[in-house]
């Protein structure tokens, strides 16, 4: 009993801690992000698939995050293979197009890559400017890159852990993506958003299934949405 008793006194006090932070991030008010879509359109009409009804409903939620006063920490949960990525691009295309800049990080160099190479193909016909680093880059290739991100050049930066350096600073970051978001902790996350200013919001994806409790329990501080319709494609 003693045993429950601890445990139970564990999940509580840190959905507390969760919700004064959840608190401390709804008081914090940002410039809303202000686009026509348009982005959007032409990158859906590219596509040779439907996104599915559960897809569009999300990237609406996005939305209304992005263009709200308040700062966005949200969750977006969905097995392998359910569309989150192309859900986060959209979502990126849309405060490029407010006239903001983008951070996507993957815990792994692979899956950097992947991102980086999905995003090139749903931007092809569309002037986003993309580019990636990792702790691989070469001292050439990190000095050009963070170069033309100080420069507005770079309109989306994929990357590892690289991207946060204090070195890499960002012209006006708008949005942060974070992939596997179980790998990073409610105190990463607290640093990211520091990182990206009050006006940055954050959205993070997770392929793990997650009971609601335990929602709860981790991710308190977060409003979170559910990929559970899986795409034709």
């Amino acid at each position: 009993n003693y045993f429950r008793r601890l445990a139970y006194d564990e999940i509580l006090s840190g959905m507390l801690v969760l919700s004064q932070i959840r608190k401390k991030i709804k008081k914090i008010e940002k410039n809303p992000k202000v686009f026509e879509n348009s982005l959007h359109k032409k990158i859906i009409k590219n596509f040779d698939f439907k996104l599915t009804q559960n897809q569009t409903d999300i990237i609406n939620e996005i939305n209304n995050d992005l263009c709200s006063y308040s700062k966005m920490f949200r969750l977006l949960q969905g097995d392998v293979g359910s569309g989150k990525t192309i859900v986060s691009l959209i979502a990126a295309a849309n405060v490029i197009e407010s006239g903001y800049q983008v951070a996507f990080m993957a815990p792994t160099e692979i899956l950097t890559k992947q991102h980086f190479s999905l995003a090139n193909k749903i931007y092809k016909n569309t002037k986003i400017k993309t580019n990636f680093l990792t702790g691989k880059s070469t001292y050439l290739e990190r000095k050009k890159i963070l170069h033309d991100l100080k420069n507005k050049k770079i309109n989306i930066l994929f990357g590892t852990h690289a991207l946060f350096q204090k070195k890499t600073e960002f012209n006006n970051l708008g949005l942060i993506i974070i992939d596997e978001q179980h790998k990073f902790g409610v105190k990463q996350r607290m640093e990211l958003s520091k990182k990206g200013g009050k006006n940055c919001d954050i959205l993070v994806m997770s392929a793990t299934p997650i009971p609601r409790t335990l929602i709860m329990t981790f991710y308190g501080d977060m409003d979170v949405s559910k990929l559970t319709e899986k795409p034709s494609y």
